[in-house]
């Protein structure tokens, strides 16, 4: 017998099951990005430049650091939600009890490499001096906490799968709540510097990561805790799944170091001695103001995943498509707002920010935000299909558009447009989305195609049934 939320995903109407799931999973996404933009308005209006450029020099490495994670917890959902559909809860409850293992021992040995590795890495990053240590003094916070703060991601994935739509996105308000409150705290009671931005971050987390847990520990969850039994299939599934997200994580983050060496470099070049520290806290103003735009992208391509998984795996592939395409409508709605909200309002965006007596930054801010705004118009195409390919287990296409879009796309481009100085590395965004919605779109028309071979032999098997039914 199927439970409610097996029935959800099978049988309500398509956009329905959009806003029902859809709509919490934007929240939930967005909330997780406020204490991002909290951050950032703290720093910026507290500590100023330096620790804004500092952050962003720690910030990749961070990222990184949760990568393999987050391939473990993205990669087991896919499983899980095929599993489910087809059935089979056991398998489903084994993938959900071996990831969370994983993930734990994974987040304890990348912690450890930050850790004793900050200092090296940082540099290779042209960091030096103060900029140096309050970046190493950030990353070594990070670090202690992320066995434990790792598990808060993919957490929110299995509440997801198990129809805890609701309370994931509770849970992810209220971290975004301590973590708001901890930072006032920190910051402004304490007085401390940037260690005070990621002990909020981290303890805010490891504490939603126990709240986040209590459902299954408890067994009220579709998804229950049981022995586990690893196998090397397993391990395969799950890296195949994950790569898509592991690969657009890391390559990403590797783009985001060669931003950031590009921007010492061409910042110097451009405006003078200083120049490479503001050109850094420019791009980490921008990477704030996507925080505005890109969650609500992304929650809605993630919310959708468990239930286009499940009817992938139960071959409902008419429902398939319509799911995608109030994914694809939904995105396109909120990328065109996006675009106009960073365009149109540059100016006061970045003032959130900066301070307003740091008259450079804030123009060239201004100037560059408006520039970026344009990836909008084109980036809700690739976070669609991506998801899409992601949650029917097809690696390898959502691997093409990931590595593409975080690290081929960029890099070509951040090449062919160095002679435009920091206009060339501010529209590097722009041209990055364009190429991932042409390459998506050949891909999606691809799938459609081999969706109507598969569903071909289903309607003859059905008229053949039909037949026979009228001769009797």
């Amino acid at each position: 017998m199927k439970t409610k939320t097996e029935q959800m995903y099978a049988s309500m109407s398509p956009w329905s099951l959009f806003f029902k799931v859809a709509a919490p999973g934007m929240i939930s996404m967005f909330a997780m990005s406020v204490y991002s933009i909290i951050e950032g308005i703290f720093i910026g209006q507290t500590l100023g430049e330096g620790a804004f450029a500092a952050i962003n020099i720690a910030m990749p490495l961070v990222m990184i650091n949760f990568s393999l994670a987050d391939l473990i917890g993205v990669g087991a959902s896919v499983p899980i939600s095929v599993a489910l559909g087809k059935d089979e809860h056991d398998v489903a409850n084994n993938v959900f009890s071996c990831s969370v293992i994983m993930i734990f021992c994974v987040s304890v040995l990348m912690g450890s490499v930050m850790f004793f590795a900050a200092d090296p890495l940082a540099r290779l990053m042209g960091a030096d001096g103060a900029l140096l240590e309050t970046s190493v003094r950030y990353l070594r916070t990070v670090a202690l906490c992320s066995p434990l703060s790792a598990i808060f991601f993919a957490m929110d994935n299995y509440l997801r799968i198990s129809g805890f739509v609701k309370t994931s996105m509770v849970i992810n308000i209220v971290s975004n709540l301590l973590t708001i409150g901890l930072l006032t705290f920190f910051l402004l009671v304490c007085e401390m510097d940037v260690v005070g931005s990621a002990l909020a971050t981290s303890v805010s987390m490891c504490l939603c990561s126990v709240a986040a847990m209590t459902p299954f520990v408890f067994r009220r969850a579709l998804l229950k805790f049981v022995r586990p039994r690893f196998s090397l299939s397993m391990f395969r599934q799950i890296g195949a799944c994950g790569s898509p997200v592991f690969l657009n994580n890391v390559s990403g983050r590797i783009t985001s170091i060669l931003m950031n060496i590009s921007l010492m470099s061409v910042g110097v070049k451009v405006l003078g001695a200083g120049g490479g520290q503001t050109a850094v806290a420019v791009y980490a103003v921008l990477m704030y103001s996507s925080d505005l735009c890109w969650p609500l992208l992304y929650g809605i391509s993630d919310s959708l995943s468990p239930a286009l998984g499940y009817n992938w795996g139960a071959k409902n592939y008419d429902r398939v498509k319509n799911i995608v395409r109030c994914a694809y409508i939904g995105t396109a709605v909120i990328g065109l707002i996006s675009t106009a909200a960073l365009f149109f309002f540059p100016g006061a965006i970045a003032s959130w920010f900066i301070k307003a007596e740091d008259v450079r930054l804030l123009e060239i801010s201004t100037h560059a935000i408006r520039l970026f705004s344009m990836a909008y118009l084109f980036r809700w195409i690739g976070v669609s299909t991506q998801g899409l390919f992601s949650a029917i287990e097809k690696p390898l296409c959502a691997t093409l558009i990931s590595v593409g879009t975080a690290f081929v796309f960029p890099t070509v481009l951040l090449g062919a447009l160095w002679g435009f100085g920091l206009d060339g590395i501010w529209f590097n965004f722009v041209g990055v989305n364009i190429l991932s919605g042409i390459l998506s779109l050949l891909l999606i028309v691809r799938l459609m195609r081999e969706i109507g071979r598969m569903e071909k032999p289903d309607m003859a098997r059905a008229k053949t049934c039909e037949e026979t039914n009228t001769d009797q």
